[in-house]
């Protein structure tokens, strides 16, 4: 059994490292396996040498959070503490230090994984950027960010939001209402999203005057579409045809981010995806870069992290011995 001292550094709030009812220190307890002491301004850290380095690590990094005005949440202990049992807590530093956006409410909108922050580089840097991952990574919704801070430094001059209207187990037809009524579900978490960075009166404003655009795939045919910053959604749900159609559609100056999860298609048997084409047509083609964000880089609840885990488990052992699981 080792035991270790970490000295706490001068000015830290104590309360927010320890949380309600020293809920954090719970958490490190119970996933790292050690008993954590408090005595006057250090900790003792008491478990077999591994874990309880990991720990130190660990207690070392959140006060780093603290230090730069984060807040500590369940989420970002459990990613710490994944990050220092993969002896990646040397890169835990860079994250947060690139506000993509100012939301309506005046939220700065960050990276929170390294994941995320490698996704936010390559989104600035180049022409088109793939974002492929599981549910909860934030695809979507820093490619909005990213699309607000372009628009209001005037380097687009418009934002299109597109994503395939392919039903996910419902049918289109039954919903009630005209056809922009009926589209309107599938771009919801488009809407949400510019909701919360331009706020809904600046969205309406922007939306009437032609200069933010949310519309199906279908719409896109047969424009060339410049100076726009382009998002396509939900892009594991194209075919073929659409991908190259929604590709062949970029303009001069303008910048287009696709993101998918290659691991919840809906489209009908038979159907191939047109992500996963893109992903094999395109990957040696510059200014063109594809980012692939994992369950570490799940910025929900920590139960959705088990349960992408779970449903990966799952599909492995229904696959033939030795091949390989869709990358995510």
């Amino acid at each position: 059994m080792t035991e270790l001292l970490f000295s706490l550094p001068s000015g830290i709030d104590v309360s927010a490292l320890f949380g309600s009812f020293d809920c954090n220190i719970r958490l490190m307890e119970k996933e790292l396996n050690v008993k954590i002491l408090s005595r006057d301004d250090e900790l003792k850290i008491i478990g077999e040498g591994g874990n309880a380095e990991n720990a130190l690590k660990v207690l070392k990094s959140l006060c780093d959070y603290l230090e730069r005005g984060e807040a500590l949440n369940e989420q970002n202990i459990l990613y710490t503490i994944s990050m220092v049992e993969d002896g990646l807590e040397s890169t835990l530093g860079k994250i947060g230090d690139d506000v993509v956006c100012i939301s309506a409410k005046g939220k700065p909108i960050k990276s929170k994984t390294v994941g995320q922050k490698k996704y936010i580089e390559a989104v600035k840097k180049s022409v088109i950027t793939f974002g492929i991952g599981p549910a909860g990574t934030g695809k979507t919704y820093l490619a909005v960010a990213a699309a607000v801070m372009a628009f209001r430094n005037k380097e687009v001059s418009r934002i299109i939001l597109t994503r395939p209207a392919v039903e996910a187990g419902e049918k289109l037809g039954f919903l009630p209402g005209d056809l922009q009524m009926k589209v309107d579900p599938y771009l919801r978490p488009l809407y949400d999203a510019m909701y919360d960075m331009l706020g809904a009166d600046s969205y309406q404003k922007y939306l009437e005057r032609g200069m933010i655009e949310v519309a199906p795939l279908a719409y896109m045919r047969g424009r060339t579409l410049d100076d726009a910053f382009i998002i396509l959604d939900e892009a594991q749900n194209t075919t073929p045809e659409q991908m190259k159609m929604f590709l062949t559609r970029i303009g001069f100056g303008s910048r287009a981010v696709v993101t998918g999860d290659i691991t919840q298609i809906d489209l009908p048997d038979g159907k191939k995806s047109g992500l996963k084409e893109a992903v094999k047509i395109l990957k040696n083609i510059e200014d063109i870069e594809f980012c692939y964000l994992t369950e570490k880089d799940v910025v929900r609840h920590p139960l959705v992290q088990k349960i992408i885990k779970a449903y990966e488990k799952a599909e492995m052992e229904r696959k033939p011995r030795g091949a390989k699981p869709d990358r995510v």
